[in-house]
């Protein structure tokens, strides 16, 4: 089952890889308003996806439910799914509550 601290358990999981992946002089700070996406964001476009892609996978192995977060619903919110984990968090449980 997916609550607000799964989700964002799952989020925190995916920038700790994206940290793995980096230099000592390259991580980033991990927090619930890690900039993920526009002005300060911490991410890079390839990062950014990577991120996406993970967490997309993470949440379907944890609740059986596919979902995509890059659809032209996510690109039409007045504030981005991808300003940070814990919007990036509330989106995700929209969107989990909605495919129940």
């Amino acid at each position: 089952m997916l609550n607000k601290d799964s989700v964002q358990g799952i989020i925190l999981k995916a920038l700790k890889n994206i940290n793995d992946e980096r230099g000592p002089d390259e991580q980033i700070q991990i927090c619930f308003d890690t900039r993920l996406f526009g002005t300060d964001a911490v991410l890079d476009s390839l990062s950014l996806v990577s991120l996406i892609v993970d967490v997309e996978a993470a949440i379907s192995d944890t609740s059986g439910r596919d979902i995509s977060l890059t659809d032209d619903r996510a690109m039409n919110q007045a504030i981005s799914p991808f300003s940070d984990v814990s919007t990036l968090t509330d989106y995700i449980l929209l969107l989990v509550s909605e495919a129940a």
